[in-house]
């Protein structure tokens, strides 16, 4: 018997059980499509995520206060009060890492204009904030150093804040809008972004110059924060410990001696190289899961075509017998029973690999997920549940090719 006959005998046999073939592979159909669409998802949240956070600037450094022990009670990184004006012009003239540093403080409330009113958040900052955030205005100007100096009442509003405000679509340049009680005269309107990974509308936010925020709405003379951004991304390390050292000379922390520890700092440093690979950490676990549950439905897919399998040869006994009396070999039987395995599995991968890369976009439309599908994927489905195929049909195979002719012949 050549490899030519055994495929059509595999053929017809398949053909003669119709359905009974097609529930066979259905569970490797489902478990290709599975983890197709469920690695795409996981690819195309990773993707996104990163073009977010590089949107944001992937060589940005964030400074915050860090929390510290008064009493035997640890506080809250919001109620310290560590990072000074001082802390920021230090860094602006010390650092040679840098490109733009921008202190930060922030506060939440209401903007007020005519009878239209919105919740939301007004940001202190400089002109280097849209450096290191990587923004632009859409619309009229950003403030100047002169409305930073004397501490001028002007504000730069978001997208979001503008259409909540002005809702009838007219300029919102040049008029005047209340923050809680004071009043803001708006000089620029910035280009809108649109909702990050994270689902937060980054449109939803107004600027305005930091001595403004500092003075006339927290009333404070300390920062919430610092934000600068590294000359390049590979030098972000170096910036991280030329504004580690920066701050712990001005804040009067000891060194390590041969008697004494060395003081805790008292801020945190973060850059966006460190939260991407977080989040493409949590990323590639989150896909390894997905696919890992798909997974489990190619198994129980071979699971199907051996059990399958196993009732073919019974079913075909006298056939088997039939064969090898007539002079086939147990190789020839073995081999006819796995090309039917084999066919099968892989009808349902190619069959699996068309369902999963529809179900992918048809996801990606109907819920608005991001998605990306890697060809490595596909080859490393359509192997899988071919080798699967293999695999499970391979013992009910054995099991025919090692019957007796005669008991085969008789069986009933």
């Amino acid at each position: 018997m050549n490899t030519t006959n055994l495929f059509k005998i595999a053929l017809k046999a398949i053909a003669s059980n119709k359905l009974r073939s097609f529930l066979t592979a259905l569970g490797i159909i489902i478990g290709v499509a599975s983890v197709i669409a469920m690695l795409a998802i996981g690819q195309g949240s990773k993707r996104s995520i990163r073009k977010q956070i590089s949107e944001m600037g992937s060589n940005m450094i964030m400074i915050h206060p860090g929390a510290d022990m008064r009493g035997g009670v640890r506080l809250d990184a919001d109620e310290m009060q560590t990072l000074k004006l001082e802390d920021y012009e230090s860094i602006r003239n010390e650092a040679k890492y840098l490109t733009a540093v921008s202190p930060s403080v922030n506060s939440a409330g209401q903007f007020i204009y005519g009878n239209n009113n919105a919740p939301s958040s007004i940001y202190g900052v400089n002109e280097d904030y849209l450096t290191i955030q990587q923004r632009k205005v859409a619309d009229g100007e950003f403030f100047t150093e002169q409305d930073i100096k004397t501490a001028a009442k002007v504000c730069v509003l978001g997208q979001t804040v503008v259409d909540n405000l002005f809702p009838d679509g007219s300029s919102p340049i040049g008029r005047v809008v209340r923050f809680n009680s004071i009043p803001f005269r708006v000089v620029g309107v910035l280009k809108s972004k649109g909702y990050n990974s994270w689902g937060m509308d980054q449109d939803d936010m107004a600027l305005a110059p930091y001595t403004t925020v500092m003075k006339r709405i927290l009333a404070v003379t300390y920062l919430q924060g610092i934000n600068c951004s590294a000359v390049t991304e590979d030098a972000t390390d170096m910036a991280i410990e030329e504004i580690t050292e920066i701050l712990r000379k001005n804040h009067n922390l000891k060194e390590e001696t041969e008697t004494t520890e060395a003081d805790v700092d008292d801020f945190t440093i973060r850059s966006q190289e460190e939260i991407s690979s977080m989040m493409n950490s949590t990323m590639d676990l989150l896909t390894i899961l997905l696919g890992s549950v798909a997974g489990i439905s190619l198994i129980v897919g071979g699971i199907g075509i051996m059990n399958i399998m196993y009732v073919s040869v019974t079913e075909r006994t006298k056939e088997i017998g039939l064969r090898m009396s007539v002079g086939a070999r147990g190789i020839d039987i073995l081999s006819q029973f796995l090309i039917e395995a084999a066919i099968l599995s892989i009808a349902g991968g190619v069959i699996g690999v068309i369902l999963g890369v529809g179900a992918a976009y048809v996801i990606k439309i109907a819920a608005n997920m991001p998605i990306f599908i890697q060809w490595w994927s596909i080859v490393m489905s359509f192997g899988v549940c071919t080798f699967i195929g293999i695999f499970f049909g391979w013992y009910p195979a054995k099991k025919a090719a090692n019957m007796d002719p005669i008991e085969a012949i008789r069986y009933e």
